[in-house]
């Protein structure tokens, strides 16, 4: 728990009680505030009052007393129109914040040199890849490492602050709308694209968003940019102020990788590290840059399936970690290995990171096999962007799509039908998916259970290496509460139809 500070003797209003608005309320409680709560649900109530919190109407509450008000991330707060408790806390002049937000103030009126180190990620498809192996670097290098946010714990629930440690946090752009002092000493945009515009008011709101995650960093601060998307180039060059180092992280081709460069790096280069003690033995100095690398300039990192590029030196083979398919997860690494140099870990240290990587669960997670039939579960894949990227680290598939559709389906992704063998079709995207894949190959299945069957079927009348690949494209509140769930049930089909699980290859 972390404690939150500053509001000692003071009422707050916490509205949401789900993870991050129970868990605020604790840290502020912890710090000395009186927080008040509200839920629309009568559970999360009860809940607040078991634990001896104060629980009250906030749609009746004399707003004035409060001194803040903590919104849940999932509380719209412009679009497509502001929750009550926003217009209430305008109303009476109270100012909005998130969990992300009272994360940054307490970390923030610690001593400089208590303060541990931050690592921000955000994007709308790999953040919780890059976090999560970001987070696997830094322990496997003897740092000591806590990782949260929108990924696994609630960020006030991880440890408190201690000189040395690095906290990885994963964060949304409902979170980021929320803060105004967030810092951290590494901040990622891993990629843009259109998703939850309802929530933003368009692609200028998400991107906006996104983009405060550099919007009070320091001058010795890092941002690592994705930027293989308009959005991205668009977000560095808001960034060449020469405020802080900006890297920019591409899988397009470049004149920055060069054809089968061998060169491997022993010394970064033009990476600049941050003053740090996060490390027990200081690994050997990197050399000081002029100033802030220059996007103009093009220096960054070139990502290709199996491959990691620095100005035209290869300085990282990944073809034997296995956790880490494709062009995207190449460039999911090279997100990680640049946030851990700037951190002072050893090259060494950081590649041999990358290749012991176990991965995530439902993330091009490999289940099990049936001989040389491999079933992959991709359940996170909640929109073509993501889907994507799976479909094209595979030379052909039998694809198993379908859910709650999204605004615009799969049409963006007709370029990689000719990899689709054949596409099983579940859920209420069944019809219209159909409908895009015209002569490719397909069978609406509705269920998990029939599409898995069928696919197991033909890939092994198909003979040879092939993969069965759940890879949705859409969210899964049609048949499943989250993409977990969905997930768990693709492997428990895939296990049932007597896979050997991954792990006891």
């Amino acid at each position: 728990m972390i404690p939150v500070p500053g509001y000692e003797g003071r009422r707050v209003a916490v509205f949401g009680l789900g993870r991050s608005g129970i868990t605020a309320a604790r840290a502020l409680k912890a710090g000395g505030a009186i927080p008040v709560l509200w839920d629309d649900g009568v559970s999360g109530r009860l809940q607040a009052q078991a634990e001896g919190f104060v629980v009250e109407d906030l749609t009746t509450a004399d707003w004035s007393g409060f001194a803040a008000l903590v919104l849940s991330p999932g509380a719209p707060l412009t679009h497509p129109k502001p929750h009550w408790t926003v217009d209430k806390a305008r109303e009476a002049g109270v100012p909005v914040v998130g969990d992300i937000e009272l994360f940054a103030r307490a970390i923030a009126v610690l001593p400089q040199g208590q303060r541990p180190k931050v690592v921000a990620i955000t994007g709308t498809n790999g953040k919780s890849t890059t976090t999560a192996l970001i987070g696997w670097v830094l322990q496997q290098a003897g740092l000591t490492v806590y990782v949260g946010g929108n990924i696994g714990i609630g960020v006030l629930a991880l440890p408190e602050p201690t000189p040395g440690a690095v906290y990885v946090i994963e964060v949304s752009s409902y979170q980021l709308d929320l803060t105004t002092g967030f810092a951290p000493d590494v901040a990622i945009l891993t990629n843009v694209s259109p998703d939850h515009l309802d929530r933003h008011g368009g692609m200028e709101g998400y991107v906006a968003a996104k983009r405060r995650i550099f919007a009070a960093q320091g001058p010795e601060a890092v941002a690592l940019v994705g930027v293989d998307e308009d959005w991205g180039q668009e977000v560095v060059e808001t960034l060449s102020d020469g405020r802080r180092a900006i890297t920019r992280i591409s899988t397009l081709p470049s004149p920055l990788a060069g054809e089968g460069g061998s060169r491997s790096e022993t010394d970064e280069g033009s990476l600049q590290r941050l003053p740090s003690s996060v490390v027990e033995a200081e690994p050997t100095p990197l050399p000081s840059p002029s100033g802030p690398p220059s996007p103009a300039r093009g220096e960054g990192y070139v990502a290709r399936a199996g491959q990691i590029f620095r100005d035209g030196a290869l300085i990282a083979d990944l073809s034997a970690a296995r956790s880490l398919p494709g062009r995207h997860n190449a460039q999911n690494a090279a997100f990680a290995y640049a946030a851990a140099r700037a951190l002072g870990v050893s090259h060494d240290a950081a590649v041999k990171g990358l290749l012991t990587f176990p991965g995530l669960a439902h993330r091009m997670e490999a289940v099990g096999h049936i001989g040389p039939v491999r079933f992959i579960n991709d359940s996170k894949a909640t929109n073509a962007d993501a889907a994507r990227q799976a479909l094209a680290s595979y030379p052909a598939v039998f694809w198993i799509a379908g859910g709650k559709p999204k605004d615009g389906g799969i049409d963006d992704l007709t370029d990689l039908f000719p990899r689709v063998a054949k596409a099983y079709l579940i859920g209420d995207a069944a019809e219209s998916f159909a409908t895009t894949l015209r002569e490719t190959p397909h069978v609406i299945s509705k269920t998990m259970d029939a599409a898995v069957a069928a696919a197991a079927a033909d890939a092994q009348a198909a003979g040879g290496d092939q993969i069965v690949l759940l890879s949705p494209a859409c969210a899964s509140f049609d048949q499943y509460p989250d993409f977990e769930v969905r997930g768990e049930a693709f492997r428990a089909v895939v296990l049932a139809l007597g896979a050997t699980p991954e792990t006891a290859r």
